[in-house]
């Protein structure tokens, strides 16, 4: 399972993901918002993060006006590696190289078909381990700090 979310300024791609999730057959869970009433991003990025960091869904899409300040605030949550991207390659080489968890991008940065084309390859693409297990361990380590 998948966790959306995103504020008011991603609202509406975050519905349209959800149409391509729905006509994909991938199941998701939308933790909010409900709507283009202004609302403030750190709270569904966190509520993004914990859905991943908990095990309850195995990645999460993050959406705000940038995809900025909503990957910092998933990146808070423990165990959670959120990257925000805005193009297929960042998008695919975040699964490969990083194992990513959490997409995370900008209604105002890109439009409908690059979103989808990036949730799709970060879905897709599976992390490779091997040598950069040793940094994704590193980035663990720094969340004790």
């Amino acid at each position: 399972m998948i966790a959306i979310g995103s504020d008011h300024a991603g609202y509406r791609l975050k519905e349209e993901i959800k149409k391509y999730l729905d006509e994909a057959g991938i199941a998701y869970r939308d933790v909010g918002t409900d709507s283009e009433q202004s609302t403030d991003y750190p709270i569904y990025g966190a509520a993004v993060g914990r859905a991943v960091a908990s095990g309850e869904c195995e990645k999460g899409i993050a959406i705000c006006g940038t995809g900025v300040g909503i990957s910092m605030a998933a990146n808070k949550i423990k165990g959670v590696r959120a990257a925000c991207c805005s193009d297929y390659f960042s998008a695919k080489y975040t699964r490969l190289h990083n194992d990513a968890n959490v997409l995370c991008f900008g209604e105002r940065v890109v439009g409908v078909g690059l979103a989808i084309e990036l949730v799709k390859v970060f879905l897709e693409t599976e992390y490779e381990g091997g040598r950069h297990q040793r940094r994704v361990d590193l980035i663990a380590k720094l969340e004790e700090e």
